[in-house]
């Protein structure tokens, strides 16, 4: 490793170009720990400040990770999925790709809806409705901890199906019958607690990603869902498109942005 003085190039971005080649020719792998900040300014030549700000930056752009009293690592590559613009389910996401998901399932059970599952799934308050709860493992790693919910009425006999390896999506569709049409998600940052963190093996107060979702077989709601996915192993993308002037105070199904003020239940409209 080593830096052109004579270069126009800050000597910052040099130290962040030599790590980051490092990385990509597989020198450094995922979980591997960078060379520390003493370690590097011996080797390179340089002051703290340097590679403090050449660290930073490969922090931000997802390439490192700096675990606080242990050090920094290379990130472990986070999978990109569509399941906020698109109506599938982590199933059909990962089998897209070539990855096998698998389920450990912690609750299968009819229970009675309380008022938000019922509000959800526009059942009366106690009518039966299945619960799945399921810890769900890419490549063998836990990833995601998901709760669902089905009024029974329209998803019949599900307590005893094995989810183990099958899409709860492809039971709903080819066993069922039933034509998923449409859907609503949202996305927002939590805090892991101390028994996802053990779930999901990360640390308590790691950041998870929260996603809810209601799904539609026309005008009817058939399926409402938490689910926990690890933040340092999900990335959500949204496809955007951009209607006209013209067209933009009536375009059909455009999302509505809200951001969070004094208290997380306190959400304030700033756009469309």
């Amino acid at each position: 490793m080593e830096l052109d003085r004579a270069s126009t190039l800050p000597l910052y971005h040099q130290v962040k170009q030599l790590l980051l080649a490092q990385v990509r020719a597989e020198d450094l792998a995922p979980g591997t720990r960078v060379p520390g900040d003493n370690e590097l300014c011996r080797s390179l030549g340089v002051s703290r400040s340097v590679v403090r700000q050449a660290l930073a930056e490969l922090e931000v752009e997802g390439v490192v990770e700096r675990v606080k009293g242990r050090g920094t690592y290379v990130a472990r590559p986070r999978t990109t999925e569509h399941l906020v613009a698109r109506l599938t389910g982590l199933h059909e996401e990962m089998a897209a790709r070539g990855a096998v998901v698998t389920s450990v399932v912690r609750r299968q059970e009819v229970v009675p809806a309380d008022d938000h599952v019922a509000t959800a799934l526009q059942v009366v308050v106690g009518a039966p409705v299945l619960v799945l709860e399921r810890l769900r493992h890419v490549g063998g790693e836990p990833w995601v901890l998901t709760t669902t919910h089905l009024p029974t009425e329209l998803a019949p006999d599900l307590e005893t199906e094995d989810f183990t390896e099958q899409s709860l999506y492809a039971v709903l569709e080819g066993r069922l019958g039933l034509r998923l049409t449409h859907g609503r998600r949202s996305v927002e940052a939590v805090a892991a607690t101390e028994e996802t963190a053990r779930l999901l093996a990360v640390r308590k107060g790691e950041p998870l990603l929260q996603l809810r979702s209601t799904t539609w077989a026309g005008d009817r709601p058939v399926e409402v869902f938490v689910a926990l996915h690890r933040g340092d192993r999900t990335r959500f993308e949204v496809d955007l498109e951009r209607a006209p002037a013209s067209q933009a105070a009536a375009a059909p199904g455009a999302a509505t942005v809200v951001v969070t003020t004094t208290a997380p239940d306190e959400l304030e409209e700033v756009g469309r």
